[in-house]
């Protein structure tokens, strides 16, 4: 998430009862399981790094919002339908199809109709096996009651899911149920028909509608594990449902380890049954380290990981290394990295300060300079390519440049009329801690005071804390961040991100500014609303333009930096297919070869 409130960490920066027998033998008393070890030879293993320092932020499907959580839940848990983010298509995931139907008063209904043969696992200490009913005679499957409660659980305003915003838009019924103005679930456009029929019912027609409902924000949780069940013999685990000897799942993989700050270990599921889609995994066991980019580096050429990103600092030395240059591979990444604004904070509440520091930044440096991964210099947000967005090609002056005489009038405009000198604003600037991050912010503070003589302050944050802060009262000036794809679409972008709401713009219940961009423009609000139902291409681009103008030149609530690049380098016996550009690759693909 997707793939997702797509974040990149340390680069960039988702109520209907359950069957009453629904449950599995009680978990045990601790949270802790044994690590899942390699003890049979031949074992495949997979050595990867999920970035750091820091915990990867949550494997709860119904609160997730970044790359690093989403990698996981990815393999744990498969939507109604299923991205393959390698070729940008959607496929049948736990539904085999689906009937649409558009309604009288504009809604469209999409039934979807789930496989009745995945039942639900968990990893018992020793091996996988499959949840049973509280009766222990039967396996739990996975049903449509599950995809419901996934739903509900997301949407009730006791998750405070940062994503549940996304349903909010599209579902019938589901903004207000998030927002409290009805307790109700039955008011919300879900469904259940039968135990593997589930009917979702959107506000209009959009060719999204199929590709949301696949999302992580719609995944089923064990609403057993989770409320307890079984006549209390199974005892409520509540938000600690996802820690070892607890968490279950169904996917091609399942954890069965999670050391915080430190490991975390899936294992295969033999219990996936495979499908076209997403078949069963090759690979036995995959085990993440939670480093930064240059120990993880240090720890591919020692030989203890497989595949890592190549740091910047690096990039020079390994295009000239024989061995290691081969080993390299730039893929291109449907994310887009930006500076985002507090508009309501002192100094940038002015757009000319903020259009200002947009301008002094000269991005193609930073890319040739620091970054030296391929990446574009973005002068709008939306990534290139994707249904609706403009490109370089169409539009080359869309959105906003390099500038740096046009940038410092604006400032002087600025500091003219507050009667103030550049040197006595006052400016901080926050970022996740890598050193990638670092260098970057520290490029773009020499940048600014060199062009404009404004000295920011840089401060940086752990991951999970960091996103934390940036959806919150204490947002602060300027942040860094970056959006993967959820879906393939500019409405991702523009309208799930920066409108009232939205991922980088979030409300309180009472629709007031409660983090991120502090922002609200009518106009914007009425183009991107427009633009996601329209139906006329031409017409929904010219929509989706002038909205990217207002959001990074005409209020300029963001500095758009880079279209950006994935720069892996794998070691050569471990085979992957293909990378998705969206953030989250498809581990259950990947196999490793005899070497």
């Amino acid at each position: 998430m997707p793939l997702s409130l797509l974040l990149v960490a340390g680069l960039f920066l988702a109520n209907c009862a359950a069957p009453a027998e629904a449950g599995d033998k009680p978990a045990p008393e601790v949270a802790e399981a044994p690590a899942a070890e390699a003890l049979l030879e031949g074992t495949k293993i997979l050595r990867l790094n999920l970035g750091g320092p820091g915990d990867v932020p949550t494997l709860d499907p119904a609160i997730a919002e970044d790359t690093t959580s989403l990698q996981i839940i990815g393999e744990a848990f498969i939507g109604l339908t299923y991205l393959d983010a390698v070729h940008e298509a959607y496929k049948a995931g736990m539904a085999t199809r689906w009937d649409t139907a558009d309604n009288p008063d504009g809604t469209q209904a999409i039934t979807f109709h789930i496989r009745n043969d995945v039942p639900w696992v968990r990893w018992n200490g020793e091996e996988v096996e499959t949840v049973k009913s509280c009766d222990g005679a039967s396996d739990r499957l996975v049903d449509a009651h599950d995809f419901a409660y996934g739903i509900e659980r997301n949407l009730n305003p006791a998750s405070a899911s940062p994503y549940a915003y996304l349903w909010g838009f599209v579902l019938q019924g589901a903004a207000d149920y998030n927002n409290g103005v009805t307790a109700d679930f039955s008011s919300v456009g879900v469904r259940v028909i039968d135990d593997f029929t589930i009917q979702l019912t959107f506000l209009g027609p959009a060719a999204y509608n199929v590709q949301i409902a696949g999302m992580w924000i719609g995944q089923p949780q064990p609403r057993w594990v989770i409320e307890g069940d079984c006549d209390g013999a199974m005892e409520a685990r509540g938000e600690r449902w996802t820690e070892p000897g607890f968490f279950q799942s169904y996917g091609p993989y399942t954890m069965s380890e999670w050391i915080h700050d430190s490991q975390l270990i899936l294992v295969k599921n033999p219990y996936w049954p495979g499908t076209e889609a997403v078949p069963a995994p090759r690979i036995d066991e995959i085990r993440f380290s939670m480093i930064d980019a240059a120990a993880a580096f240090s720890e591919y050429e020692a030989e203890n990981l497989d595949q890592t990103f190549v740091p910047p600092d690096q990039m020079d030395r390994v295009q000239a290394d024989p061995v290691l240059s081969r080993e390299m591979m730039i893929v291109p990444a449907t994310c887009s990295a930006y500076f985002g604004f507090n508009t309501t904070a002192p100094v940038v509440n002015d757009v000319r300060v903020r259009r200002a520091l947009s301008m002094a930044i000269d991005r193609q440096a930073l890319i040739d300079n620091l970054l030296k991964g391929g990446q574009e210099a973005a002068q709008w947000f939306g990534n290139p390519g994707i249904t609706g967005a403009p490109t370089m090609q169409t539009h080359p002056d869309l959105g906003i440049k390099y500038d740096p005489e046009a940038a410092r009038g604006e400032l002087q405009s600025y500091l003219d009329e507050t009667g103030q000198s550049a040197d006595d604003l006052d400016l901080t600037v926050m970022f996740t801690t890598s050193a990638t991050n670092q260098g970057m912010a520290e490029a773009v503070q020499q940048m600014w005071f060199s062009e404009l003589g404004v000295q920011a302050q840089l401060v940086s944050q752990e991951w999970a804390v960091y996103l934390t802060t940036t959806r919150s009262l204490d947002t602060p000036q300027i942040w860094r961040l970056g959006w993967c794809y959820d879906y393939p679409d500019e409405n991702n972008f523009v309208r799930d991100v920066f409108a009232s709401s939205g991922a980088g713009n979030p409300t309180d219940a009472e629709g007031r500014p409660s983090g991120g961009t502090m922002w609200k423009n009518d106009a914007f609000e009425d183009l991107v609303a427009r633009a996601a139902v329209e139906q006329d291409p031409a017409k929904r681009l010219a929509m989706y333009v002038r909205a990217e103008e207002i959001l990074v030149d005409t209020d300029a609530v963001i500095i758009p930096l880079y279209w950006s690049t994935y720069v892996y380098i794998t070691k050569p016996y471990v085979q992957v297919p293909g990378y998705a550009g969206g953030g989250a690759d498809p581990l259950h693909e990947w196999d490793i070869l005899p070497h």
